[in-house]
């Protein structure tokens, strides 16, 4: 198993793409990720839709976080993978 990834729940391509490429991936609302344990994930995937609501220019946390917004899911599998 690659890593554990957190997709916002509208980006369905990207989580079945991450998960044929073998990621651990959690399909959740961007409520859930602000809200939830960011403990134990390599990277949230969010979509450009979301980024202010997730304040993550205030982001609590060291996990990466990819705004998928004008990428294929191989792109967001590049950015995980640094």
């Amino acid at each position: 198993m690659k890593g554990k990834i957190a997709v916002e729940q509208d980006l369905m391509p990207v989580v079945n793409y991450l998960t044929s490429q073998g990621y651990s991936v959690v399909s959740m609302s961007a409520s859930d990720m602000l809200n939830g344990d960011k403990k134990g994930y390599d990277a949230f995937v969010i979509s450009g839709a979301s980024e202010n609501f997730l304040s993550m220019e205030d982001r609590v946390t060291k996990t990466s976080v990819i705004n998928a917004s004008g990428l294929s899911p191989e792109d967001v599998a590049r950015r995980i993978s640094g």
